[in-house]
Parts: structure tokens; C-alpha cells; sequence
């Protein structure tokens, strides 16, 4: 999922979302997990992660086209879902996500572990300024002015 399909993902979410209700046409306050309350009649509306995750609790894990055709959450969608990591593919599945960049099999997000590390290797690299340096994380007192002598003798 390149920039572009990220941001079209995200505009189509958004737009799928509920901003009134479909009852009164009153503002909708979010209660958490894709529901929203009216806050005029107390109708309760979902949005498209809220009916994944309602036909997910009611059915178990699903491949994506039946959660699709079952909720009408277009398959898309689902897979911006999962790639967000709002959603999971459950550990023993027969089918996984791939990993955008190296191919391997991932449950859910954009990258395996391997290349998220090799990417965070790379920018501190980048970010890696020989001019810079470090501060000691532990000073000594400056001295008061008393001059010091080793091995004297009184």
C-alpha cells in the first residue's frame, strides 16, 4: 500500500463514516470500537469497523470477501484495516497478508519485524551527524579553587 492508496484508503473511510443520525439527523457522539451515539434521540449508529467487528465477535474469524459480503464493508476497506493493524488475521490461518516490501507472510500492518528493524537501522543512520556530540550523562563538581597536591606529606 503505496502513499497514494494509503491516502485514498483513509478519504474513503472517512467519508464512509456516520456524522448524523440516521433517525433524527442529529449530531453523532463516538463511544469507542466504530460506535457513535446521537446525542438528541440516543440512536445508535456503526460504522464500517464497527460491523467487522461485530460479525467477527458474533462469527469468528472469516476470510475478508465473506466478512465483505456479509457486512457490506467492501473488501478494500477490510484490507486498510488490516493494514492499519485495527484488525488481525488470527495466529494458524491459512491465509496471511504480505509484507510490503520483502513478501513474507505478516497477520496485520505494512511491514514484517525484520523490515521495520532494517528501516529504523537505516534512519539512524541518516540521522547520524559526526559534528554532534554527545552529552556526558554524568558531570563532576567543578572544584572550588583549593589547589590539590597528591602524595604530600604533613
Amino acid at each position: 500500500m503505496d502513499k497514494k492508496e494509503q491516502e485514498k484508503f483513509v478519504k474513503e473511510f472517512i467519508e464512509r463514516k456516520p456524522t448524523r443520525c440516521s433517525k433524527c439527523r442529529g449530531r453523532l457522539r463516538y463511544i469507542g470500537a466504530g460506535r457513535y451515539e446521537c446525542f438528541d434521540c440516543g440512536h445508535e449508529e456503526i460504522d464500517d469497523f464497527g460491523k467487522v467487528k461485530e460479525f467477527i465477535d458474533e462469527n469468528g474469524a472469516c476470510p475478508g470477501i465473506i466478512i465483505s459480503e456479509c457486512t457490506g464493508v467492501p473488501e478494500e476497506i477490510i484490507n486498510g484495516m488490516l493494514r492499519q493493524g485495527r484488525l488481525e488475521i488470527p495466529d494458524g490461518s491459512t491465509m496471511y497478508i504480505t509484507c510490503e516490501k520483502c513478501g513474507c507472510s505478516i497477520r496485520y500492518g505494512r511491514f514484517c519485524p525484520d523490515c521495520i528493524r532494517n528501516r529504523t537501522n537505516t534512519l539512524k543512520n541518516v540521522f547520524f551527524n559526526p559534528e554532534v556530540g554527545e552529552k556526558p550523562q554524568h558531570q563532576l563538581k567543578q572544584q572550588e579553587g583549593k589547589m590539590r597536591f597528591f602524595d604530600s606529606k604533613k
